[in-house]
């Protein structure tokens, strides 16, 4: 399993059983593509980049993940405590990546806009990991 789809199996998996991310989203509404039913507030794993961050002596690889949370619940209020649950269950958090260890994950960036439908907020949360294989 390549070290990008261990890092989101791992993510999935934290996120869903985040019992602070499930009060602030009304249940375990994690979903690897935007449902087709649409029930705000959710979360979505969005595009990951995979980069080599091998050294002369370890291999390694650099992965940038964005994560997507979509709200229509009291203006940007509800999307930024979405973001901010969501950063607190994976910052610095143990995830066990399968084949992998992980080095460290980051936060490297976050948004929060208002879609061109004016009632939904879109958030984007960009996480910046390193892992080395097992």
């Amino acid at each position: 399993m390549s070290a990008a789809v261990a890092l989101r199996a791992a993510i999935f998996a934290a996120l869903a059983n985040d019992a602070a991310l499930a009060a602030v989203l009304g249940g375990a509404k994690i979903h690897d593509e935007p449902p087709r039913t649409l029930d705000f507030p959710f979360v979505t794993l969005g595009e990951a980049e995979m980069r080599d961050a091998s050294t002369m002596t370890e291999d390694g690889d650099e992965t940038t993940l964005s994560l997507h949370v979509y709200s229509r619940q009291g203006g940007h209020r509800e999307a930024h405590a979405v973001v901010g649950a969501v950063m607190e269950a994976l910052i610095d958090a143990p995830l066990p990546l399968a084949g992998h260890h992980l080095a460290n994950l980051r936060f490297a960036a976050a948004d929060v806009r208002r879609g061109e439908d004016g009632r939904t907020y879109h958030g984007r949360i960009r996480l910046r990991a390193v892992t080395e294989p097992m």
